[in-house]
């Protein structure tokens, strides 16, 4: 017996007792205990998880059957277990226990993560990240910190966030996502915001890339909703469009999915100047047409529901650049859907504008716009096209001289 319990992984044991599990079960917090264990705890009015220590809002249990089902088939294996798995089990079991204690070195954290980053990769590894608790295990370990601790050690704490929020996008797709709900906490989401605003491009770059999977299941309805209404983080991602750089993509690929779920405070964006954001963006990107990532087909497409609003379409033809970067978009031969977005805009904001009408005449917009009916574009392309022909006609009759453009 002594023998045995010698041999038993980390990971089949409870926390609690550090016994075999006999009937493990999940709290909200990620973190696995034996049913009878975690019960005596909650029955003495403790209201916290015993390793995170983090308040159980959700009491509820849910059995883990895949570790229920490991655990079942290392015993019919007379304790016996394939030793590289076991070797896996239980060095990620360690790696874990060392990133929760204080004792380990900050760069000793760093090459760990490292490890995790690389596990993460791979099946088999990744079930096992999974089933540890991992995903919000790592979310506690970046979000957790108050910004006091990030400032004293800015340059290993960039370090540290990068690597763990490169694990968590790289767990996420395997993962349920109601473990992100642990940014509802104000303290949490105050860390988020801090991020975005001192964080290193990279870091800006995943967490738009983490707000962006909020939209993605409904377990995370209320954390996207209120996401899109922070008025201080829409601030941040404005901030980051105006920068036009490889983070810029990732902060408009996340405010198009917030506004494709009807998530975000259009008003307060357009408050903050995403608009000229926008064009900025826009306009710049024949520059890095190289950049397979490159987020122009998002741009072009919040722009044109933004300008559904009055105060948008203010904004942009505020912008000297508005109207001419929108009619430089009309003819794309090789991106249909960015043409189609760029005459929809030019149809909504020439519709009640002689100034935009008589702009985007000066620019050539007619000349493109007959360009594009005779090219393989989609016929609702076209069919926008010559709706947007129809209303500037009255200006084109009126002064022949615009059919040289």
């Amino acid at each position: 017996m002594n023998e045995a319990e010698m041999t038993v992984p980390y990971l089949f044991r409870c926390p609690i007792t550090l016994d075999l599990f006999k009937d493990p079960v999940t709290l909200s917090t990620g973190q696995t205990y034996d049913r009878s264990s975690i019960e005596k705890w909650l029955a003495a009015g403790n209201l916290t998880c015993p390793v995170t220590m983090q308040k159980l809002h959700d009491p509820t249990m849910v059995p883990n059957h895949t570790l229920r089902h490991l655990i079942d088939h290392w015993l019919q294996m007379g304790h016996q277990f394939d030793h590289e798995d076991l070797a896996i089990v239980d060095s990620v079991a360690a790696i874990k226990h060392s990133l929760e204690s204080h004792d380990t070195a900050f760069e000793t954290k760093l090459n760990m993560l490292e490890t995790i980053r690389v596990l993460s990769q791979e099946s088999s590894s990744r079930s096992c990240l999974i089933h540890l608790g991992f995903l919000p295990f790592l979310l506690e370990l970046v979000f957790g910190r108050t910004q006091k601790e990030a400032m004293i050690s800015s340059e290993e704490y960039a370090k540290f966030v990068e690597q763990a929020l490169f694990c968590v996008l790289k767990l996420l797709p395997f993962c349920e996502l109601e473990s992100l709900n642990i940014l509802l906490q104000e303290s949490k989401l105050e860390s988020v915001l801090f991020l975005l605003k001192h964080g290193s491009s990279l870091v800006k770059m995943n967490l738009c890339q983490l707000i962006e999977t909020t939209s993605a299941s409904s377990e995370t309805n209320q954390l996207c909703s209120m996401l899109g209404k922070k008025r201080e983080l829409l601030h941040e991602i404005v901030q980051l469009v105006h920068q036009n750089c490889e983070a810029s993509d990732a902060g408009i690929k996340a405010l198009w999915t917030l506004l494709s779920s009807s998530k975000l405070n259009q008003e307060t964006l357009i408050t903050e100047g995403v608009v000229d954001g926008l064009i900025s963006y826009i306009s710049s990107s024949e520059r890095r047409q190289s950049n397979k990532s490159l987020a122009v087909p998002f741009a072009m497409d919040i722009l044109e529901k933004l300008l559904a609003l009055d105060s948008a379409r203010e904004a942009l033809l505020r912008n000297p650049n508005g109207i001419t970067t929108l009619v430089k978009k009309v003819f794309r031969v090789s991106n249909h859907e960015e043409s189609e977005n760029a005459v929809g805009s030019l149809m909504t904001v020439c519709y009640g504008s002689f100034q935009a009408r008589e702009e985007a005449i000066a620019d050539g917009v007619l000349t493109q716009l007959l360009l594009l009916l005779q090219s393989q574009c989609s016929g609702r392309t076209k069919t926008k096209a010559r709706m947007l022909l129809k209303l500037l006609r009255s200006k084109w009759i009126q002064d022949p001289s615009h059919m040289s453009n």
